[in-house]
């Protein structure tokens, strides 16, 4: 499986404006033959936007900007992953992912579990468990967010229930340490993951 990253940054606050660049991303992803785009955390609205941007911006897990990124992996035929602010049927909110395949159909759901210092603390919950791991093209894919990775129990669990690639998105640093030119290194990675049908 040929998965591209983007690890450049969005724009804090604007969903339309970050949907518009994960559409664009996964379009340049797919031309270049990947089949996954993984996304960084929090890349809907951002990563440090403040407690009250993040519950403004919260959403359900098959909110209107999560039907959204349905449709542009299917119109594009690739897999998404990428971050968002989730709002729980709880009333919380957690800090995300969601894995969409290319067909638009939701096969996995993260939420962070280790928050990372105050900035986290301030505006999410933890979640409450390691993720599961999920098929995707004949890759078992466990999820992960950031700091969660820091935590060797966590990917040993994926390890152990069959992992083939941990996935973890993470927030971008500055932009000014991260090229986004198309075809840059960090703007494309490309990595072959044994599987099925590889």
């Amino acid at each position: 499986m040929r998965i591209s990253i983007y690890q450049g940054p969005g724009e804090a606050g604007s969903v339309a404006g970050n949907l518009e660049r994960l559409e664009a991303r996964a379009a340049e992803a797919a031309r270049l033959g990947a089949r996954l785009l993984i996304c960084p955390e929090m890349f809907l609205t951002g990563y440090n936007i403040g407690p009250a941007t993040a519950a403004r911006l919260a959403e359900v897990s098959d909110g209107r900007s999560l039907a959204r990124a349905a449709r542009i992996a299917r119109d594009l035929g690739i897999a998404l992953l990428f971050g968002y602010p989730e709002r729980g049927s709880d009333g919380a909110i957690y800090n995300a992912v969601s894995l969409i395949d290319r067909f638009g159909a939701t096969l996995a759901s993260y939420r962070k579990c280790h928050l990372f210092g105050e900035l986290d603390r301030a505006m999410f919950c933890a979640g409450s468990g390691p993720s599961e791991t999920v098929e995707l093209e004949g890759v078992r894919i466990g999820i992960l967010i950031c700091y969660d990775v820091e935590f060797p129990e966590s990917v040993r669990l994926l390890a152990l229930a069959g992992a083939d690639l941990v996935a973890v998105p993470t927030a971008p640093t500055t932009s000014a340490s991260i090229s986004t030119a198309p075809g840059s290194p960090r703007w494309v990675g490309d990595r072959r993951v044994p599987g099925a049908g590889s």
